[in-house]
């Protein structure tokens, strides 16, 4: 985020670059800047004659480049923007002859996600040395709450720390879609207000009682009734709750909890970083620790993974999503 608000305040100090090569495997920030070159580099009248948007599906390599050497008619620059231009990655290395001599009146941005260059390929070196080249990378999952808050503090919104958590376990590492959901929000909430697991659930459609964080707590709690009623709500529930992903989640939460047994150093601090986990939630490890011994949880681990294969339809026999999801609950608690 730091990298994206320093290029954005060299466009607004003048500092413009001819070439912006935007990649990685983050979307989000990708559109972000292309978004903001689009809408600020040129005045509105300018736009008309002087914009061009290009998507790489539809476009070569050299009509991009055709484009990008046209000059401007009436303003100082033009601006082109070359949208999903990881379609042309097999011909991108014909951008070099461009990046070598590039048009000083053209802006042009090319949006490459989810892939990224070579760095040690002279196309490379050369667009980093003449246009700027910028890496968004995936956010891991730890991260997210932290990239939640900052947002948030941008529209001057907090969020509860388990809000943050239902945030993460529906949606993921996708920025896109968080930022969506986030966007909704401040269009219903005030300045100073914060976002509690309520307002979530009232207008996204999480539930702050049925959710993979809560079946998580009830698991490490050994709460057995609860854990049951989360697995039956989500059995009857399959498109909003996919059991590869909740499978996936609570092997997560004993393979941390593995971890955790095997920390000398148990301070909250340490705990939270080797764990990759907002020391808030670290109250939710300790019970578990508690009430599932090393050997227990080394257990269900090597029981999940069986599970986990058996809910890709790898020996099955033929166990329906509920049946998965009650044998996974007997591996853990019995």
């Amino acid at each position: 985020m730091d990298e994206v608000l320093k290029i954005i305040k060299d466009i607004q100090a003048g500092n413009i670059k001819p070439i912006y090569f935007l990649m990685g495997e983050e979307p989000y920030y990708i559109d972000k800047l292309a978004e903001y070159i689009e809408d600020n580099i040129l005045q509105e009248h300018e736009r008309d004659f002087n914009q061009t948007v290009l998507y790489g599906r539809d476009v070569s390599i050299e009509e991009v480049i055709g484009n990008a050497k046209r000059f401007p008619m009436m303003a100082d620059r033009q601006v082109v923007i070359v949208k999903e231009a990881q379609e042309l990655s097999r011909t991108i290395d014909k951008l070099e002859s461009y990046a070598e001599n590039p048009q000083p009146t053209t802006v042009l941005v090319i949006c490459y996600k989810y892939k990224t260059l070579d760095k040690r390929k002279k196309v490379t070196k050369v667009l980093e040395k003449n246009g700027l080249v910028f890496e968004s990378k995936k956010l891991y999952e730890n991260k997210v709450g932290e990239w939640l808050t900052r947002v948030l503090a941008g529209k001057k919104l907090n969020i509860e720390p388990k809000a943050t958590a239902m945030f993460v376990d529906f949606l993921g590492t996708d920025l896109s879609r968080i930022a969506n959901e986030i966007d909704k929000l401040a269009i219903i909430l005030k300045p100073g207000d914060t976002i509690t697991p309520a307002i979530i659930e009232e207008n996204i459609g999480f539930s702050k009682d049925f959710n993979p964080f809560e079946l998580r707590k009830a698991i490490g709690e050994r709460n057995q009734l609860k854990a049951y009623q989360i697995a039956d709500h989500f059995a009857k529930n399959p498109k909003d709750n996919p059991i590869v992903l909740t499978i996936g989640l609570v092997f997560g939460f004993f393979s941390q909890l593995l971890q955790y047994h095997g920390l000398k150093d148990k301070s909250p601090a340490n705990a939270a970083k080797v764990l990759k986990v907002n020391p808030f939630f670290l109250k939710d490890y300790d019970v578990a620790l508690k009430n599932y011994p090393m050997k227990k949880v080394s257990a269900i681990v090597g029981a999940l993974r069986d599970i986990d294969v058996k809910s890709k339809g790898v020996g099955a026999n033929n166990l329906n999503e509920a049946d998965l999801l009650k044998e996974m609950l007997v591996k853990i608690f019995n």
